[in-house]
């Protein structure tokens, strides 16, 4: 399992979001929503070097299970880092399309697209 170190912060209300997590060192910073039937959306994400991305709304949303999953984590004092990097990752992997790709695998948040095998 990958160490990210993911821990809870704040941001300034220029930045609105229910759920703020930091990783890395503070080198990315992912922002989620709640939405009103309690599903969690990822909203936004930073990466040092590359900027703020926001999402846009056509993201996917997780699941009933995996949302009450990650609100609980949010709620803990001391978030399980491999159940927090699960959501976290899962969030990411679903909404990739709306993310800039080379930051995510430079920061180890999705696997790096392997090569199909040369097929003669």
């Amino acid at each position: 399992m990958d160490n990210f170190d993911f821990f809870k912060t704040t941001m300034p209300k220029t930045r609105p979001a229910d759920f703020y997590l930091g990783c890395l060192n503070g080198s990315v910073f992912i922002d989620f929503n709640k939405t009103g039937n309690d599903q969690i959306v990822l909203v936004r994400i930073s990466f040092d070097g590359y900027g703020c991305c926001n999402l846009k709304k056509e993201v996917e949303l997780l699941n009933e299970e995996d949302s009450g999953l990650f609100i609980k984590e949010m709620n803990k004092e001391s978030l399980n880092q491999e159940a927090i990097t699960v959501l976290v990752k899962k969030s990411i992997e679903m909404n990739k399309k709306h993310i800039w790709i080379d930051a995510l695998e430079k920061y180890g948040l999705i696997e790096k697209n392997k090569k199909a095998p040369n097929i003669v």
